[in-house]
């Protein structure tokens, strides 16, 4: 396997690990409302960016089906 041509065997397997990076595929919600999980980590958005993110990722219709 290469990397931009190099061999992987032959890098510094710390430096290399220093670049990458891993993001998990499963969701995580917590026990709280979807407005709050969407909110987690930036409370400071608008509801118009609130809108968009769930847009984005393809819940918006889901969401406003659901019951207050």
């Amino acid at each position: 396997v290469l990397l931009d041509g190099v061999d992987i065997s032959k890098l510094n397997v710390g430096w290399f690990r220093s670049y990458i990076g891993l993001v998990g595929q499963e969701p995580v919600l917590f026990d709280t409302t979807i407005r709050e999980n969407i909110l987690y980590g930036n409370e400071n958005i608008t509801e118009e960016q609130m809108i968009k993110a769930a847009k984005e990722a393809n819940a918006h219709d889901f969401i406003s089906k659901l019951p207050e």
